[in-house]
């Protein structure tokens, strides 16, 4: 398990972060969007990371709970998984637990959002297996360095 040091690069603080990804190769040698998987139950804050993520070029799903979170990771099989903590049917702490129990998706990037920031909260997020985890309310800078980082190690 890692977690991924936010790297504040002037340039990108000024230039933008529509050049995040030029050129990324993903599976089999291609070169290709990267697949996000956002779970999140509320609608504006799906939009929110959505808007977020408008300079990276990728094919985005969405999942409302925890449970449509593990039959999205199977079916859309995701680079990435923009998880928050705070899903119905089954939290994102369990939905983390079992993605990375799962020899299938074990290898999916995690970053976990959550608005709990107690010191027990975080332990929480790290023993579930999260990859790096972010603090509500989420900066449009930080989430996307924090992607583009974890999608560089995938």
């Amino acid at each position: 398990m890692f977690f991924i040091p936010v790297l504040y690069e002037v340039e990108r603080l000024f230039a933008g972060v529509g050049d995040l990804m030029p050129g990324r190769s993903f599976a089999m040698g291609e070169t290709s969007k990267p697949r996000i998987l956002i779970a999140d139950a509320n609608e504006a804050n799906v939009e929110l990371i959505k808007d977020y993520l408008g300079g990276l070029e990728a094919h985005t799903e969405v999942a409302v709970d925890g449970l449509g979170t593990l039959d999205k990771a199977a079916s859309f099989n995701p680079d990435l998984i923009v998880l928050d903590s705070e899903l119905p049917r089954l939290n994102g702490f369990d939905v983390c637990e079992r993605l990375k129990g799962n020899p299938d998706t074990a290898g999916i990037m995690i970053l976990m959002v959550t608005a709990l920031n107690e010191l027990g909260d975080i332990e929480r997020t790290v023993e579930a297996g999260t990859n790096d985890f972010l603090s509500k309310p989420v900066n449009k800078i930080e989430l996307n360095i924090r992607i583009r980082n974890l999608l560089e190690l995938h």
